[in-house]
């Protein structure tokens, strides 16, 4: 997962490893601890230093926990250090304890249905229409699915490429199994790699119409 979507903080750390190009460090330390440092945009005596939530939890682990996040420090080491541990460590602890607590009340969410999205050779994903439960469609739609009515199917296009579909999928399995639907991943073998072609049936394009 980018280090831009681990980092544990929704303010100016995020937005500026959204918006510039970084190599960020990483520091660990004990109990899952990290941190991500990276140079301040535009303040050439600063830096940015912000935790990082670990990956060993799945994002409804998260859900309710307060976040740590970070801040910004001078160039001095000394003083850099005095203030992550200060200001930052104590908070990430207690986050770090929030979520283990959390992922051992909340067992992984029980699916009663299922979506089967087939990738195709092109990195494109579909689903055939129907299959979709109508409590879902919004959620695909929302993450760039998009409906095509001649093939009767949503399309997850091939151009937000790997990072785009592996953030969308993450999003979706989180979504969908807040209400008991699960995903199944198929890649279709090559001699059958072409989209489907059939057209949905007349209430199939009513409903979706309404």
């Amino acid at each position: 997962m980018p280090i831009a979507e681990r980092v544990w903080d929704r303010g100016i750390i995020q937005r500026a490893l959204q918006k510039f190009p970084h190599s960020p460090a990483l520091l660990h330390g004990p109990d899952d601890q990290q941190l991500c440092v990276i140079d301040r945009p535009f303040r050439s005596r600063q830096y940015l230093v912000a935790p990082v939530k670990p990956e060993a939890f799945e994002p409804h682990h998260f859900s309710g926990v307060t976040e740590p996040n970070g801040i910004a420090v001078p160039d001095d080491p000394v003083r850099a250090a005095a203030a992550a541990t200060r200001r930052i460590l104590p908070l990430l602890r207690d986050a770090l304890a929030a979520v283990r607590h959390s992922a051992a009340a909340q067992p992984p969410p029980q699916v009663a249905r299922a979506i089967t999205l087939i990738w195709y050779e092109d990195g494109a994903l579909c689903t055939p229409y129907r299959s979709v439960p109508e409590d879902a469609r919004e959620d695909l739609r929302a993450l760039g699915f998009q409906y095509h009515p001649h093939q009767a199917a949503f399309l997850l296009p091939a151009a937000y490429g790997e990072d785009g579909h592996a953030r969308r999928l993450r999003a979706l399995v989180y979504q969908l199994a807040q209400k008991g639907i699960g995903i199944t991943l198929r890649h279709l073998s090559p001699a059958r790699a072409r989209l489907p072609v059939a057209a949905p049936p007349s209430g199939t394009v009513a409903a979706h119409r309404r």
